[in-house]
């Protein structure tokens, strides 16, 4: 049934709140925590047991850490990187050009630089060498160092690792793995086949991470100490929420410690990039996916690749200060660019029709640095697997992003041993591919029927899933500390939302071309602020706007507004429909 008996919003969404079950197993919490029923229905939602509430709204690692040699290879890895800085052998960093692959270059490079090595940082350019480690570069760069350590790429790079002649390779990953494995050193990896899944949240920089301490644990039986890692845990936390990790097991604790050790404002390349972003309160996981992660990213995507890993590595604040100013602009301009390719994206979609199990759109020039964002936007307006490609000399390199539920990794890797893709990889959540122009439509058309069998063609619009009802009175800053105690709120996490019912709305007013700012309540009682962003480039701002004295359910998640020291809550609006 739908909740408040909202079955087509003004969005023209289905509310779906609490069902039964969960709703009882909250109603227990509340009896056994003395919570907050809101709190409550956060851990019921997260099948939290009463037992298990107090462990779960303070997640340590001490308790959630896994034991890093429950990886495979992960003890010989540890070994052989302790080995190399003993005999003071020349290292080289091959990483990825996104958020997550700077983060695992930055951790290693701050790691050895502690232990007295300068590490080579290589990361390939987007255009001109695409994803992972290629022949040329892992070539020259074997040619010149004694041994190469892979970050967010390497496990699919049979080729590459195999040119890298006279150094070893170690491989430290989280993509999805092939039946075999290249022939390196070490491929540490959750996601390998012969894994079993334990660890499979996890991204590249947490598995980083993990080797570092195993590498401590080895230092420690030889009597030694090593670096400092949780004071390296921003960078954990940053690499978890911007490449989108479920936040489930010890990836909760990576961020909860990541965040606070951002806000001690230490490492010079975030300080630097939060000052340009007008970042001043407290990070959040918000602050990390939406505001440090996109301009990050923006080097890998039409810019210098290197520029996100060098800023996250640096210890000097002016040559910091540079590269976030540098990186700050390329964001902007990657916006422009987006923007431009998404608007004849979506339209393409929208003529091709969204009823399939797939959505996706092609053409030529789109750049490859904004394809990802592009396929996001189109996932996210038609709840389906998405694939953006930009074709270039006959040649297609696309991106890929999956909705909850529907794996997408494993059916690209199907494409590619069938030749239907030149290459492609991923995990469930988000892929790449590079494709011929002329191999396009039935790639597709494969892969669209490969998803149907997950049920992909039978998702419908995307429901607006409530956690409760909340008066504006209820909404206190207090209520909302409590609740951030059940977060941090993110992927296979989401942040609770709730209704207003039968509201009234006091004042709105439009702010800028598309969003919409109002206050809310009864005349008389309490009321809250609400900001909705975008509303206009929807039925949502108009109907709002004119709403004419009537009542409206709104819907959307509490948040913190800190204006020149003075905190309250507003909510952020995502929905409404008349009461």
């Amino acid at each position: 049934m739908a909740f408040l008996g909202i079955e087509q919003s003004l969005t023209g969404r289905a509310w779906i709140g609490p069902d039964v079950a969960t709703d009882r197993a909250a109603e227990a919490l509340v009896q056994h925590t003395q919570l907050p029923r809101p709190v409550c229905q956060i851990l019921a939602r997260m099948d939290v047991p009463a037992e298990a509430a107090e462990p779960y709204l303070a997640p340590t690692l001490r308790d959630l850490m896994p034991d890093p040699r429950s990886l495979r290879d992960m003890e010989v890895a540890a070994t052989r990187l302790l080995n190399a800085v003993q005999q003071r052998q020349n290292i080289a960093i091959f990483a990825d050009y996104d958020v997550d692959g700077g983060s695992s270059a930055a951790l290693l490079i701050a790691w050895l630089r502690e232990m007295g090595l300068t590490a080579t940082l290589y990361v390939p350019d987007r255009i001109d060498e695409g994803y992972g480690p290629n022949e040329q570069a892992m070539a020259q760069l074997a040619s010149t160092h004694d041994l190469i350590i892979c970050v967010d790429c390497g496990t699919l790079s049979h080729g590459p690792i195999a040119a890298a002649e006279n150094a070893d390779v170690i491989v430290l990953d989280h993509h999805l793995g092939a039946e075999t494995l290249p022939d390196a050193f070490a491929v540490v990896n959750p996601n390998r086949q012969d894994e079993d899944g334990a660890l499979a949240h996890l991204c590249a920089a947490a598995v980083v991470f993990l080797a570092l301490a195993e590498a401590g644990r080895q230092l420690r039986a030889r009597e030694m100490q090593g670096p400092d890692l949780m004071a390296m845990l921003d960078l954990v936390g940053l690499a978890t929420v911007a490449d989108v990790a479920p936040l489930i097991g010890v990836n909760r604790a990576f961020v909860r410690q990541g965040l606070r050790v951002m806000a001690r404002r230490e490492r010079m390349g975030l300080v630097a990039l939060a000052d340009i972003a007008g970042l001043d309160t407290a990070p959040t996981p918000y602050h990390l996916g939406y505001l440090l992660g996109p301009r990050i990213n923006a080097g890998g995507r039409i810019g210098q690749a290197d520029l996100g890993a060098r800023l996250l590595a640096s210890t000097d604040p002016h040559e910091a200060a540079a590269l976030a100013e540098r990186l700050n602009h390329l964001n902007a301009e990657r916006r422009e660019i987006e923007a431009q390719v998404r608007a004849e994206a979506i339209a393409q979609c929208e003529t091709r029709g969204s009823d399939g199990a797939l959505a996706w759109a092609a053409g030529p020039g789109w750049h490859p640095g904004v394809v990802g964002i592009v396929a996001s936007r189109m996932k996210e307006a038609t709840n389906r697997p998405s694939i953006v490609i930009g074709v270039e000399d006959g040649i297609g390199k696309g991106s890929g992003r999956s909705v909850s539920g529907i794996d997408l990794g494993a059916p690209i890797q199907r494409l590619v041993s069938e030749g239907l893709l030149i290459k492609g990889g991923g995990h469930k959540m988000a892929a790449g591919l590079t494709v011929a122009e002329d191999k396009i439509e039935a790639a597709m058309e494969r892969l669209s029927q490969l998803l149907c069998k997950q049920g992909a063609d039978t998702l419908g619009p995307s429901d607006l899933r409530l956690d409760g009802v909340l008066m504006p009175g209820a909404a206190t800053v207090e209520l909302l500390n409590q609740i951030d105690a059940a977060g941090p709120f993110g992927a296979s996490a989401p942040a609770p939302r709730y209704a207003f019912a039968a509201m009234r709305i006091l004042q709105a007013r439009r702010v800028g071309e598309t969003h919409l700012k109002l206050t809310f309540g009864e005349p008389g009682g309490e009321r809250l602020d609400a900001i909705a962003f975008g509303a206009f480039e929807g039925p949502l701002g108009q109907a709002l706007l004119d709403h004419g004295g009537a009542p409206f359910h709104l819907g959307g998640r509490i948040e913190i507004n800190s204006f020149r020291g003075r905190q309250s809550v507003q909510l952020r609006l995502e929905d409404a429909a008349r009461a």
